[in-house]
C-alpha cells in the first residue's frame, strides 16, 4: 500500500511511497558524487530515519553500507573508513571524518530514481560490511551479501510468523546487523512498519511503547536488566506488544522469568553473530520455549557441536558450536587467513561452546576464550554464573579469571545486586559453595553497582579480567 506507514522515528513519519521517493533522491546525490556499483559508503549517524534512506540509496546503486557507530573516537572511526575503503563518509553537525553532510544527501526534493542491482545476479554483491566489537583486537570488517541479508530475514518472517500488522520499535543500534535486520528489514519485508527510537531510556522506554504502540521490540540482556530494575510502581501498558526478543548474549533464565512475570510479555530468545548475518537459533514464539537455551536450529540453517578435531557431535556432549547456510558471511574483509580460520569446510565456528539438549535445543556452555583452567581443571564461567543468577538478589553476575602463581588461573565474579538489596559477599560465597563444586568457587567476589560492556551491549569481559590481573 502507497499510503501504508513504512518507517518513524522521534522526528517524522513516512509512508511507503514518501520513503521509496526519499531513497531514490538520495541515490541520486550518491550517484553524483560518483558512487558506483561496488562502492562502499560510511555511515556516522545516531539512529535516525535517514540512515536506513541511505541504506537503501547505495543498495539501489550496488553499493555497499558500513555503518559506523557514531560514538566511536576520531581514530577509531577513520580506521573503519580507511579499512573498509569507504568513497564517501555521511555525517551530521560537521564530524572532521565526513565528505557529506545527511542533510546534502537526503534533505533535498524527489530525485530520479538511481541503478537497480540486478535481482537476479545481485544475490552476491555486497550489501553491508559490519565491524566486530574488536575484543581480540582491531575489529574486522564482516562481508555480508545480498543473499545473506535476504536469506536471514526469510527465515526470521518465517519464525517469527511476521505479517503486514507487525510494527517493530527499534531501540538497538543501527550499526550492527541486529538492529538493521531483526528491527527494520524483517518487518519491512513483511508488510509491517518500523519506529527508530532514540537513545534507550530504562525509566521512559514503556512510554514510548505505550505511544508508539509496537508489535515488537528486540533487546540485549542489560537493557532486561534495567527494565526489571525500574520501580515496581510502574505498571505500564503493555498490551500492543505480541514478544520481546532478546539476543547477542546469553539470557540468565531468572532474568527472563523476572521480566516476564513482571510485564506479562514473552521473552523469545535467539543466538548468533555477526559472521552468520544475526541469528541461527530461536525459541519458537508459537512453541515449546525453553528459558536457559537458545532455542532451535532456524530451518534453511544447519547448527552442530563439534570436537577441536572437527569431527561433528550428535550425543548431546559439549563442543564448539558451529553453523552451515545461507547466512554465513562471505568472510573477513582483507584478512583471508583469518576468515579461513573461521569457517573452515563451510562451517562458521562460533568459539562458543554449547550442547544440544534431549528436544533439539542448544544450550551454550561458554566461549572457549572465556574458560578458565584451574590447576589443570577446566572451569567455565557461565555455570558459575548460572548459580549466582539464581540468587534472589543478585541482577547480574560476570566471573573471568585471574592470574594465580600456583593455579595458572582462578575465578573471580563481579555481581550486581538487585537495587535495594543488602546481599553480603559472604551470603553469595556460602550461596556458590552449596551448588558448586570447591574447585569452581569464586576466590573473591564483587559487588558493584553496574558492568562494563562493549557498543553492542555484550559484558566486556576483556576489562574485568584486566581488572583481575591489576588488583
Amino acid at each position: 500500500m502507497p499510503a501504508g506507514p513504512c518507517i518513524a522515528d522521534d522526528r517524522e513519519q513516512l509512508d511507503n511511497q514518501t520513503f521509496a521517493k526519499r531513497v531514490h533522491a538520495a541515490a541520486t546525490v550518491l550517484r553524483e558524487r560518483g558512487i558506483r556499483s561496488g562502492d562502499v559508503v560510511a555511515v556516522v549517524l545516531p539512529n535516525r530515519l535517514e540512515l536506513v534512506i541511505i541504506l537503501f540509496a547505495a543498495w539501489r546503486l550496488g553499493a555497499a553500507v558500513t555503518p559506523i557507530n557514531p560514538d566511536l573516537t576520531y581514530d577509531e572511526a577513520r580506521f573503519q573508513v580507511e579499512d573498509s575503503g569507504a568513497q564517501v563518509v555521511i555525517t551530521e553537525g560537521g564530524r572532521g571524518i565526513g565528505t557529506l553532510d545527511v542533510a546534502d544527501v537526503t534533505g533535498g526534493p524527489d530525485g530520479a530514481d538511481g541503478v537497480a542491482v540486478d535481482s537476479a545476479a545481485g544475490s552476491d554483491a555486497l550489501a553491508l560490511i559490519i565491524y566486530t566489537s574488536g575484543t581480540t583486537g582491531r575489529p574486522k570488517g564482516v562481508m555480508l551479501d545480498h543473499g545473506n541479508i535476504a536469506a536471514m530475514c526469510g527465515m526470521l518472517v518465517d519464525a517469527l510468523k511476521l505479517d503486514e500488522t507487525e510494527h517493530s520499535l527499534l531501540i538497538l543500534p543501527l550499526y550492527h546487523v541486529n538492529g538493521i535486520v531483526v528491527s527494520v528489514l524483517s518487518p519491512l519485508l513483511a508488510g509491517g512498519r518500523a519506529t527508530i527510537a532514540g537513545r534507550f531510556s530504562a525509566s521512559t522506554f514503556f512510554d514510548v511503547v505505550e505511544l508508539v504502540r509496537p508489535t515488537y521490540f528486540s533487546a540485549v540482556p542489560a537493557i532486561y536488566a534495567m527494565l526489571v530494575s525500574q520501580p515496581e510502581r510502574r505498571r505500564p501498558d503493555t498490551s500492543s506488544l505480541r514478544r520481546a526478543i532478546c539476543g547477542a548474549a546469553p539470557m540468565p533464565a531468572e532474568l527472563i522469568a523476572r521480566f516476564e512475570s513482571r510485564f506479562g510479555l514473552p521473552i523469545v530468545e535467539g543466538y548468533g553473530m555477526s559472521e552468520g548475518t544475526c541469528a541461527s537459533t530461536l525459541n519458537p514464539p508459537a512453541g515449546l520455549r525453553k528459558p536457559g537455551t537458545v532455542g532451535l536450529p532456524l530451518p534453511g540453517q544447519t547448527v552442530a557441536t563439534m570436537d577441536p578435531g572437527g569431527h561433528l557431535l550428535d550425543d548431546g556432549s559439549l563442543g564448539e558450536v558451529v553453523v552451515r547456510g545461507p547466512n554465513v558471511m562471505r568472510g573477513y574483509l582483507g584478512q583471508p587467513e583469518a576468515t579461513a580460520r573461521t569457517i573452515v569446510d563451510g562451517w562458521l565456528h562460533t568459539g562458543d561452546v554449547g550442547r544440544f539438549d534431549a528436544d533439539g535445543y542448544l544450550v551454550l556452555v561458554d566461549r572457549i576464550k572465556d574458560m578458565i583452567i584451574r590447576g589443570g581443571e577446566n572451569i567455565y564461567p557461565k555455570e558459575i554464573e548460572n548459580v549466582l543468577h539464581a540468587h534472589p538478589e543478585v541482577l547480574e553476575a560476570a566471573v573471568v579469571g585471574a592470574p594465580d602463581p600456583v593455579l595458572g588461573e582462578v575465578p573471580v565474579a563481579h555481581v550486581v545486586p538487585l537495587p535495594g538489596s543488602a546481599v553480603t559477599v559472604a551470603e553469595l560465597d556460602e550461596h556458590c559453595r552449596r551448588s558448586l563444586a570447591r574447585v569452581k568457587v569464586p576466590v573473591s567476589i564483587f559487588r558493584t553497582d553496574s558492568l562494563p560492556r562493549n557498543p553492542v551491549g555484550k559484558i566486556d569481559k576483556r576489562k574485568l579480567r584486566t581488572l583481575a590481573a591489576s588488583s
